[in-house]
């Protein structure tokens, strides 16, 4: 088997377990958020605010897992309209798109994103939690949808050479 591949699956894993793990988390804070306000007659403080810190973690982590799994949002309908020759040059297209995306926006907007958020100190009300650890999960998925994408890119153009280097043997 192909190491990248075996390393890629690894991280899915790894990733997959933690989100896991983050949708537990969610679903006993919500579970305690309501408890606390219709049953205790008490509402907690924190509980929101801890709610939307894991939704954060969740969405990226799970865009991250998504785009791995080719799950993402796409344009099924069209692509299948297309030759396959023009389908590859599209998903080519598409894996490069957001490779800039990642690294422009995810990762170097994310990792200026946290570096501000740490410097100047910014802290959740409730929880006390500095930001720019909730923001870290921006870089982090971005980094992964990244690599993910440079793979994919990677994947096409190694089995293009190969198909042309298989034609060329034909001859």
């Amino acid at each position: 088997m192909n190491p990248l591949k075996t390393i890629q699956q690894i991280g899915v894993r790894w990733l997959e377990r933690l989100l896991i793990l983050l949708m537990g988390l969610l679903v006993l804070d919500v579970l305690w958020q309501v408890t606390s306000r219709f049953v205790i007659q008490r509402p907690s403080q924190w509980t929101d605010e801890l709610a939307t810190l894991l939704i954060i973690w969740v969405a990226m982590i799970g865009a991250s897992v998504a785009f791995i799994r080719g799950q993402h949002l796409g344009m099924d309908y069209f692509m299948g309209k297309c030759s396959r020759s023009v389908q590859d040059l599209m998903e080519r297209w598409i894996h490069f798109l957001v490779a800039v995306f990642a690294l422009m926006i995810l990762m170097m907007g994310g990792v200026r994103l946290v570096t501000l958020t740490l410097l100047t100190e910014q802290l959740s009300p409730a929880l006390g939690v500095k930001m720019g650890y909730v923001y870290l999960a921006i870089p982090l998925s971005g980094l992964v949808i990244f690599l993910n994408a440079l793979a994919g890119l990677f994947k096409w153009s190694l089995a293009s050479s190969s198909s042309s280097a298989q034609t060329e043997d034909k001859r």
